[in-house]
């Protein structure tokens, strides 16, 4: 009989190559920005000093491109999910990342959403599986997006 992970891979490939949509849009603030510089210590000028920013060819601050990732956890968490693979799910965490690109900047103020296409699915062993998701975020009204990443997240099933 097959294990809830076997099953879960065998739904999930189906899948590949599916979008899955897009999320709710959210709005980056000075405020986040500068206490993720303060987190991070990385207060670089294009971050937190908007007057000076101003002479950038950004126009204006900017959020880190790390802030931008960071919030991936986030932004996806509005993303509708068909959770109807998951039977005996116990856990799932963050594994890594196999690519990310900071394509374009975030100007602080704007607002950014996230879309996912399900990307690869592979049972690591009878009761674990790794789900690839391509994540990209949106600037809204942006022509280009602000970052694409292959997140992985490892299932681990009861």
């Amino acid at each position: 009989m097959p294990t809830n992970a076997e099953n879960a891979a065998e739904k999930l490939t189906a899948r590949v190559g599916e979008p899955e949509g897009a999320g709710d849009y959210f709005e980056i603030t000075q405020d986040q920005v500068n206490a993720f510089a303060d987190v991070t210590l990385d207060h670089q000028f294009i971050h937190v000093d908007p007057e000076a920013a101003k002479a950038t060819p950004f126009g204006g601050p900017i959020a880190h491109g790390f802030l931008t990732l960071s919030m991936l956890t986030h932004l996806v968490s509005s993303i509708p999910a068909d959770t109807s693979w998951a039977t005996g799910v116990l856990m799932g965490v963050n594994y890594g990342f196999n690519k990310v690109r900071f394509v374009a900047p975030v100007p602080v103020g704007s607002r950014i959403r996230a879309a996912a296409v399900l990307s690869a699915v592979d049972l690591k062993d009878p009761n674990t599986i790794d789900v690839t998701r391509t994540i990209t975020v949106e600037v809204e009204g942006g022509a280009k997006p602000a970052c694409v990443a292959e997140w992985i997240t490892r299932v681990v099933f009861a």
